[in-house]
């Protein structure tokens, strides 16, 4: 009774590890079910062309060299350097059919291939001839360093394609997303600037209409005005300057004035006014 019980325990642990056995040795390919899960393709209301055109920009927006030049075939290609001696690049393919339908609808197939590179160095060695004891050789010290592929995977996250497609449907037609109910998210949300709105060119400023200059009018001729013998001075009060130049205009000449007369006393004394004061009294003297 009591040697069964280790002889069944010994017998369920090999029963375990060839159950593990065979899943360790499983093949790869047993992974894959081909079920229809809408990862790696999508559809759109508008023709094959179309929409890898619109793959294409949406590579591009991106950063990633497109590669191929066939209008129903886009591939490119993305570097990354993670560190000094690491370096990763994805790999994009998109194949876009038509559907067949009336409606000329295309289905989009995507997919997308990372590669690993590691860094390796290579040692040199040299051989150094020698007259009497022959070719001998001699490490150098230097050495090749190169980028060896290391690993090589198809991504296959749902959500990198997810991104990757709703980016493709921003770059549609807009008449193909309006027809197919499509909602439009923000740029700023995918990763792709908003143009700004170019500033409002200045309006030239308006030339001034040119005024109308009259012609300088004709000075009146002069006409010579006979000089008086005796002329008296006529004074003039300071006149302020006016506001706005006034034209000049000639001073009439002066008028001359009248001569001065000469007055006579009167002969008879009775006929001179009487004083407006009265006249004072002479003082009497002593005899």
């Amino acid at each position: 009774m009591l040697n069964s019980i280790p002889v069944r325990f010994i017998g369920l642990a090999l029963l375990l590890t060839a159950a593990a056995g065979c899943s360790k040795d499983k093949p790869i390919y047993e992974h894959e079910n081909f079920d229809d899960s809408g990862t790696f393709s999508r559809n759109y209301p508008v023709t094959d062309t179309a929409s890898c055109e619109a793959a294409r920009r949406a590579l591009l927006s991106q950063g990633y060299i497109i590669t191929s030049s066939d209008p129903k075939l886009v591939s490119g290609h993305k570097s990354f350097q993670q560190t000094g001696e690491t370096h990763l690049e994805i790999s994009f393919n998109v194949v876009c059919a038509d559907d067949g339908s009336a409606g000329h609808h295309a289905t989009v197939f995507a997919n997308a291939l990372q590669d690993r590179y590691a860094l390796k160095k290579t040692n040199n060695s040299a051989s150094l001839g020698v007259g009497v004891l022959g070719s001998v050789s001699m490490p150098i010290g230097s050495s090749d360093d190169s980028m060896v592929k290391v690993a090589s995977e198809t991504v296959s996250s749902q959500k990198f394609y997810e991104r990757f497609f709703t980016l493709v449907e921003l770059f549609l037609p807009a008449e193909a997303k309006k027809a197919a109910h499509i909602t439009e998210k923000p740029k700023t949300d995918l990763g792709v600037p908003e143009a700004k709105a170019a500033p409002a060119a200045l309006a030239p400023a308006a030339a001034p209409a040119p005024t109308a200059t009259s012609a300088p009018a004709a000075e009146p001729a002069a006409t010579p005005s006979p000089a008086p013998a005796d002329v008296a001075p006529v004074s003039a009060e300071p006149v302020a300057p006016p506001a706005e130049a006034a034209p000049i205009t000639p001073a009439p000449a002066a008028e001359p004035a009248p001569a001065s007369e000469t007055i006579t006393p009167p002969t008879n004394p009775s006929d001179l006014p009487p004083p407006s004061e009265p006249i004072p009294a002479m003082p009497a003297t002593g005899q």
